[in-house]
């Protein structure tokens, strides 16, 4: 189709959607009685540990928190606002790939109202992650590749280079798209493309912009490998391919058959088929490495548009013209409307616990699974939002009751990245230090200066301090039966002796290395 063909754009269906899906999520960081997810304190404390060329992950998050640290703030509200915006602009594509492949207002609307009512996509649209950031850079690759496939003008390589760029800023998953274009124009005549100098300057714009990711991981030993060995080995073993398709279903509802029908619609029009194929590849890695189902949402704006466009065709020809054509198309919309409605509560956190518990019982297993697996009474990032401030209420108590001179030498320790980062994030206000956490990202911020003569802990097990301290006092658990298992029954911990200083010790938990003793 040639671009001066395609339709208008439905000014009024974009402008209702967009401010719809921004609603959606403005509306429930004001009212949601859930906190920061334990997430998200991790990527404040990167913003805090910015260095922007030795990072072990890709700085993105760092930086915007920095930012709205700076200007906003980092409160509850600031920080949904970005993740929304990013959820709306996923919606704005959605519309413009119905509008590539010939879809007028209905499919406009209909590929609209798909991508706001998908619970997945509502999820990772309102927590300050990766997630929503990442798929909005695969939805600028794709268009981008759309857009050269229609046009032919070469120049559309630097932008699909520069939206891989700052994928590789946000996230490494970008290499999946990035491996599904490449086989793409390998494998179709579009391999054409590659006797003209802008891919290669696409290639360079888009390794020069994503470079502090790389350089951070030649800094750091490629901890990315590291890190995705343990995910595989933790959580990705869990995956099966049969639960990964149905869980498309679970996430999109209508939208996964749109996304088949958009599948069909790129690969039936030979002009685009390399967008088609790029899909493909990129589930197809997914699949070989087991990865989760919702690694593949990034590609549904693309899919989700192309379906709507063939669906609208499709009822428009023939017979289906006639009586069946209106009410089919208001079935659709009906569909998609139900389905979001009924899956709301578990893409925006607006029900209370408990609830949400009650909401979350009717389902098939009577509950929720973990990345591990085992099942929840509440969706996992919903119990990663609970009860943060109270726990570094009862870690402040701890401290507070340290001798003065104890205290003023205390440091505070932390079993995992969400107990650490919600000290740092809420302790200041209650006069505690930046807690320590020889895990993972945390392990690069260091043990800081003092000696460790004194060592509170939360989440450590006594029998773990007494390698390393002469005197482990219990001081007390806390128990939180909603959260997620490694946060139901938490022990609080005051050691003293130390047999070796903190500093000394540290290098013994570098997560690059197998044979350092624990």
């Amino acid at each position: 189709m040639p671009t001066d063909s395609r339709p208008a754009i439905a000014a009024r269906v974009l402008a209702a959607a967009v401010i719809l899906d921004l609603a959606l999520h403005v509306t429930t960081a004001l009212i949601t009685p859930y906190g920061f997810q334990r997430d998200e304190f991790l990527y404040f404390a990167m913003g805090a540990h910015l260095h922007l060329w030795s990072m072990d992950f890709p700085p993105a998050m760092a930086i915007l928190s920095n930012l709205m640290r700076a200007t906003t703030g980092l409160g509850l509200v600031p920080v949904r606002i970005l993740p929304g915006i990013a959820s709306a602009a996923l919606v704005v594509f959605a519309v413009l790939f119905a509008r590539e492949l010939g879809g007028r207002a209905y499919a406009q609307a209909l590929a609209a109202l798909t991508i706001v009512a998908s619970p997945a996509l509502l999820r990772s649209g309102t927590l300050f992650q990766p997630v929503v950031f990442d798929q909005l850079a695969w939805t600028l690759v794709l268009f981008a590749l759309l857009r050269l496939a229609r046009t032919g003008d070469g120049r559309w390589w630097l932008a699909l280079g520069a939206a891989a760029g700052v994928g590789l800023l946000i996230k490494f998953s970008i290499a999946i798209i990035g491996a599904g274009v490449l086989v793409a124009v390998l494998v179709l005549p579009e391999r054409r493309w590659l006797a003209t100098p802008w891919p290669y300057a696409g290639a360079v714009l888009a390794f020069a912009l994503g470079s502090p990711s790389i350089a951070g991981q030649m800094h750091t030993g490629w901890t990315a490998v590291l890190y995705e060995r343990e995910l595989s080995a933790q959580q990705l073993v869990h995956v099966t391919v049969a639960g990964f398709f149905v869980s498309q279903v679970q996430m999109l509802g209508l939208g996964a058959a749109l996304g088949v029908a958009g599948l069909w619609a790129y690969w039936r029009e030979p002009e685009v088929r390399v967008v088609a194929v790029s899909c493909l590849v990129a589930l197809g890695i997914i699949l070989w490495f087991h990865g989760k189902s919702y690694y593949l949402l990034p590609v549904y704006p693309a899919l989700v548009g192309g379906g709507a466009a063939w669906l609208e065709r499709y009822m428009a020809t023939g017979v289906r013209s006639g009586r069946l054509g209106a009410p089919a198309r208001a079935a659709a919309l009906a569909i998609v409307v139900a389905y979001g409605a009924l899956a709301l509560p578990f893409g925006l956190p607006v029900l209370a616990p408990a609830a949400m518990v009650r909401y979350a019982a009717h389902g098939p297993t009577g509950g929720v699974t973990t990345n591990t697996d085992r099942v929840l009474r509440l969706p996992q990032d919903y119990a990663d939002m609970l009860h943060w401030r109270r726990r570094v209420a009862v870690v402040a108590h701890v401290y507070d009751s340290l001798p003065p001179a104890e205290r003023a030498n205390a440091v505070i320790g932390a079993t995992n990245y969400g107990e650490a980062g919600a000290i740092d994030y809420y302790g200041h206000s209650l006069g505690l230090p930046n807690a320590i956490c020889g895990c993972g990202t945390y392990w690069f911020f260091g043990p800081g200066t003092k000696p460790g003569t004194v060592l509170v802990t939360i989440g450590v097990a006594e029998a773990a301090l007494r390698g390393f301290y002469g005197d482990v006092t219990p001081a007390g658990r806390l128990v939180d039966t909603l959260a997620v298992p490694e946060e139901q029954d938490v022990p609080l911990v005051v050691s003293t002796e130390p047999k070796t200083t903190l500093q000394a010790l540290w290098p013994r938990f570098d997560p690059r290395c197998d044979s350092c003793s624990r």
